[in-house]
């Protein structure tokens, strides 16, 4: 799928359920699981929520052979959204490995924050987000309101202190 318009968030669940958000592609981005399944012929093993409407180009497995083969902008566009997709899961297993909670969680409000800083995800969402519990996020989201850093509201997080929560992600 080559992506017009709209973002897809890519997630995997583990076996014991819990659900952590890979990525999101958006224009000009790959989804990594879909060019392993084409370059390897596996099954896909991430799901992808389409997060808003999408429109996009789907290229049939041949088509996509094709062009790999005989269109070296199609080939560059491929690898160079590859590489920059692997970069991407260096950072979150650098975050997964060496961040706290409270700065990966602050990193995820600020970067899921709207023009009016509401984030409208619920606790459950936003542990996915960050690889962790809802009990855990619904915690830490609790102590970053009694910080008034946010204000919490059902289905909704409102960030009230972007400075600070700026100065917490990027915290080691």
């Amino acid at each position: 799928m080559v992506l017009t318009e709209g973002s897809i968030r890519v997630s995997l669940t583990s076996s014991g359920g819990r659900e952590i958000v890979l990525y999101r592609v958006n224009l000009g981005d790959i989804c990594l699981q879909t060019f392993t399944c084409l370059a390897e012929g596996r099954t896909y093993s991430a799901e992808g929520l389409a997060e808003t409407e999408l429109k996009g180009e789907l290229i049939p497995p041949a088509e996509y052979e094709r062009r790999i083969e005989q269109d070296p902008g199609f080939r560059r566009r491929v690898f160079t959204a590859v590489a920059h997709r692997f970069a991407d899961f260096e950072h979150l297993v650098e975050s997964l490995a060496s961040a706290s909670i409270e700065a990966r969680l602050a990193e995820a409000l600020l970067a899921r924050a709207d023009a009016s800083g509401e984030v409208h995800l619920t606790h459950d969402s936003l542990a996915a987000e960050i690889g962790s519990a809802r009990e855990v996020v619904s915690r830490q989201l609790a102590r970053f309101e009694r910080a008034r850093l946010v204000a919490l509201s059902r289905g909704k997080v409102t960030v009230l202190a972007a400075a600070a929560l700026k100065h917490k992600a990027s915290a080691p």
